[in-house]
């Protein structure tokens, strides 16, 4: 029997600036989010080699906002990552 394909969470074209914040917030680089779901979301980085697995989202430069995410596909300047606790 085939496994059910995987339904992909609804995602919003929202095509705002956002920050990928680095080092415990001692790094921020600004980045744009394409589009977000409740699950992740896909952006765009100008340096997406410098991005390391683990990085947090936010849409200030504020350290302490945020989501922590896995970085989960890299294609050329974009990247898919997944909201975790």
């Amino acid at each position: 029997m085939a496994a059910a394909p995987k339904k992909r969470e609804a995602r919003k074209s929202i095509r705002q600036s956002g920050w990928i914040i680095l080092d415990g917030g001692f790094a921020a680089r600004p980045c744009t989010v394409l589009d977000l779901s409740s699950a992740g979301a896909k952006i765009t980085i100008d340096d997406p080699q410098a991005v390391p697995a683990k990085v947090r989202l936010a849409f200030t430069r504020d350290a302490r906002t945020g989501r922590t995410c896995e970085v989960i596909w890299r294609r050329g300047k974009a990247l898919g990552v997944k909201f975790v606790r």
